[in-house]
């Protein structure tokens, strides 16, 4: 029996978890089997349980991961005001609308998670969080907690709208949504 390091289980694992986050926002949680999740990350069915109890002990490691990722991606924008503003274009954009699986995952998965159990909405509520106190400290430096209520109001507005946008078959009104939303988030953040 080959015996494999304990780094080797922890790649392993994350490779699960990326593979996961990016099938689940495609395809949907409930859209998405074990056996597909592992084939997706070059493993067999039974690898599954040496990494997680359930599939809603991936889910809610999933969830987390993928709104860490988002948040860490914060990092890259410029300070500020500026990098909220290119934060909003980026978000409500067609490429965005347009490829779910490398995207947002509150605009893919929000309907699930709000299904799924106290873990994963654990993970949620705690990711969901730092997205608005990141967007608040954009919003006012100087007093991040004075601008939560319209950090929570665009944060929202943002999701939405994205979401609209892809349950949309008509290609310009959708786009037209996006637009608009680009629109009301940037009036909004004045």
């Amino acid at each position: 029996m080959v015996r494999y390091a304990k780094e080797h289980k922890q790649v392993t694992r994350q490779r699960i978890i990326e593979k996961a986050g990016h099938r689940f926002k495609q395809d949907g949680i409930d859209g998405s089997g074990i056996s597909t999740l592992m084939s997706d990350a070059g493993l067999t069915n039974g690898a599954f349980y040496a990494h997680f109890a359930s599939k809603d002990d991936l889910v809610a490691h999933v969830v987390a991961e993928e709104l860490r990722t988002q948040i860490a991606s914060y990092g890259t924008l410029r300070p500020g005001r500026p990098g909220l503003e290119d934060f909003v274009r980026e978000y409500l954009s067609p490429e965005h609308r347009d490829h779910p699986g490398l995207g947002c995952p509150s605009a893919a998965l929000l309907d699930e998670i709000g299904r799924c159990g106290d873990e994963t909405k654990q993970a949620y509520t705690d990711g969901a969080r730092d997205i608005v106190e990141e967007i608040a400290a954009r919003l006012t430096p100087e007093n991040p907690r004075s601008a939560r209520g319209r950090a929570i109001g665009l944060f929202t507005m943002m999701v939405g709208t994205l979401q609209l946008s892809r349950a949309l078959s008509d290609r310009k009104f959708s786009d037209e949504v996006l637009e608009q939303g680009i629109e009301n988030a940037l009036a909004f953040m004045r």
